[in-house]
């Protein structure tokens, strides 16, 4: 069912982990599967010297964040740019038809990273590491719901599982 390839790149991925004071940051994610995908580069003279992936999700998905790294890493923005879904699924041996998502997740991500990169540099986005609100638990020990749909969700959770919207950080208890 999956290449050697993939299994190697779920089995030792490569580049895991985050970069401090990133030059651009990408999250992208499908909350209907759970796979959620973080990159981050580090770019000088438009080329990106180091990439870096966190990524929630199923072995296709740890494959493809693994693979999108190696790419991208050495290459101007504007080749990885130029880096499809379909280029990481080929550089993988392929994937099996219902996991070809996690290969368009992968793209996206890094695409993602280099945009945020770009509107960094233009002064449209606030400078680096996204800030992040500390949930604010319930004090008599109710549940957390989701606003939309109004169902219980996982604490500190970023997207319902039901309806896929994401979750304000004071969502209500």
């Amino acid at each position: 069912m999956y290449s050697e390839i993939v299994m190697d790149h779920f089995k030792n991925p490569r580049n895991v982990g985050e970069i401090a004071n990133a030059d651009g940051i990408g999250e992208v994610g499908n909350p209907v599967c759970g796979d959620m995908m973080n990159v981050f580069i580090k770019v000088e003279n438009d080329k990106i010297v180091d990439i870096k992936f966190k990524t929630f999700g199923c072995g296709s998905a740890i494959a493809v964040s693994s693979m999108i790294t190696e790419m991208a890493k050495g290459k101007t923005l504007e080749e990885a740019m130029k880096i499809t879904n379909m280029d990481v699924a080929d550089a993988l041996g392929g994937l099996p038809k219902n996991k070809l998502h996690c290969s368009n997740l992968g793209a996206d991500a890094l695409h993602s990273a280099i945009k945020n990169y770009f509107d960094r540099k233009a002064g449209k986005v606030r400078d680096l590491t996204p800030d992040r609100e500390e949930h604010i638990k319930g004090t008599d020990g109710q549940a957390c719901y989701c606003p939309y749909c109004t169902k219980e969700v996982a604490e500190e959770s970023p997207f319902c599982i039901f309806c896929g919207q994401e979750i304000p950080h004071e969502h209500d208890h």
